[in-house]
């Protein structure tokens, strides 16, 4: 069964149906009972067709990821910093692959179908006594995500965990440095507050959401991961030096 899902969800009629049927349930949320506001689309209409890798913060398991199909298909219709009226689902933009945990997409028979959307499912936690251990990417994970580089734009989120200011995974700054990628950080903001933490349910209406999309990062591949890790974090703004101002950020809009 798994190995029949592969290989529809690389069939683009098949992702193209399944956006444009997520794209429909999902824009009202973003765009109308809540504020969308996007900044810096122009930095993707010049962007090739593969080996592009745009590295986020994370809110939820599915609006981050939803909200960005959207964007991009968008953008193919030539919008700007906003979304409009949907026609754009009509002929989205597919070229695109997600990196998830395997775990978050075995879910719920909603997960399963967005899993046709481009998943790229690692296996990014074990259990050891009931506890969650976090660990790097499999091997066969990595060539995975590899494979997609080399055809498509792939979006990963560093920290793989919605939690904020969490310690990133030095697998992204490892498959950075090997394939040379345009890397293109996105901040993003207020999901948390609107959604629940899958990103399937409104919890708060009238919410501001928030996506800053920057200009491809500088990067000097011969640098240690490390670096390259601190790079990345400092851009998607959630390094250490980032964190004493984004609780306050967090404290001072829940207080309102």
């Amino acid at each position: 069964m798994s190995s029949f899902v592969e290989k529809l969800k690389h069939i683009r009629l098949v992702r193209s149906a399944v956006y444009a049927l997520v794209g429909v349930v999902s824009y009202p949320g973003l765009a109308i009972i809540n504020k969308l506001k996007i900044q810096g689309t122009e930095h993707l209409e010049n962007l090739p067709k593969k080996n592009v890798l745009f590295v986020s913060n994370h809110q939820t398991y599915f609006a981050d990821v939803i909200t960005f199909l959207h964007i991009f298909a968008a953008v193919k219709w030539r919008k700007r910093n906003r979304l409009g009226v949907p026609y754009y689902l009509l002929n989205p933009f597919t070229n695109v692959y997600y990196v998830a945990a395997e775990e978050t997409m075995k879910g719920s028979w909603i997960s399963k179908l967005f899993t046709l959307a481009g998943a790229l499912t690692v296996k990014r936690t074990w259990r050891a006594e009931g506890t969650e251990v976090r660990r790097g990417l499999d091997p066969s994970d990595t060539r995975k995500i590899e494979r997609a580089l080399d055809k498509s734009w792939v979006i990963t989120f560093p920290q793989g965990t919605t939690k904020p200011f969490a310690p990133a995974r030095k697998g992204t700054a490892f498959l950075i440095k090997k394939n040379q990628p345009i890397v293109i950080p996105v901040v993003i903001n207020g999901f948390w507050r609107a959604f629940n933490k899958t990103g399937l349910a409104l919890k708060k209406k009238g919410s501001l959401l928030t996506i800053r999309i920057k200009e491809p990062l500088v990067i000097d591949y011969s640098q240690p991961a490390e670096v390259i890790l601190e790079q990345v974090m400092d851009a998607i703004e959630q390094s250490k030096r980032f964190m004493m101002k984004g609780k306050h950020h967090v404290i001072n809009k829940m207080d309102k």
